[in-house]
């Protein structure tokens, strides 16, 4: 039941080192796309002032949940399932977290991803994404490029999105952009906060 990612082992502590400054005054984050539930377990354990749900579609949450029963930690929570096209959660976070999901949803998920964020996300809440982006609809380096190419020959919708078009999307949605952390293997973080009154 319980699914390995030799990915998410080798990005865990760049990403953490992030999250423990973005989410330093967060008390509840939802992640958004658990997968195996490794980062789940990781983050909930250094970040142990804050609680982590878990979220993913139903298929994901047999390993999810072993990751949970195995590490037994209190500020965690087994997840919710979530289609960011359907069903969202009936409560508020003042923190989520996405790992590599834009790239694989389709762009119209995209867009209802960033939406049920802004609806969710409390005031001054922090959004943290992480994974590859283009730049001015351009690759920051050739491995991003060889890894567009294998996306789209998997499935023609998917593809590394352009950084722009998702900074539009949240502004759209009342986020605007805090910060943009470059991280190992061409990849990056950013950092969205929710402002109730759009500058």
């Amino acid at each position: 039941m319980k699914q390995f990612s030799a990915s998410c082992e080798q990005n865990k502590s760049p990403i953490l080192a992030i999250l423990r400054v973005e989410f330093s005054h967060t008390q509840r984050v939802l992640e958004i796309g658990s997968g195996t539930g490794q980062h789940a377990v990781h983050f909930a354990r250094h970040l142990s002032h804050l609680h982590w749900q878990t979220s993913d579609r139903c298929e994901y949450h047999a390993s999810i949940n072993a990751w949970i029963g195995e590490n037994r930690l209190e500020n965690i929570s087994a997840p919710l399932e979530l289609d960011v096209t359907a069903q969202w959660p009936r409560r508020t976070f003042d923190g989520v977290f996405s790992a590599n999901t834009t790239h694989i949803m389709h762009w119209p998920a995209v867009r209802c991803m960033f939406a049920g964020i802004g609806r969710l996300l409390e005031n001054n809440g922090v959004f943290c994404l992480y994974g590859p982006f283009n730049y001015s609809n351009r690759y920051t380096s050739a491995s991003n490029e060889r890894f567009d190419g294998w996306l789209k020959g998997r499935d023609p919708a998917s593809g590394i999105r352009n950084f722009e078009d998702l900074d539009t999307l949240a502004r759209a949605d009342g986020l605007r952009l805090q910060a943009d952390h470059e991280m190992p293997a061409n990849n990056r973080l950013l950092v969205w906060v929710k402002r109730r009154d759009p500058e």
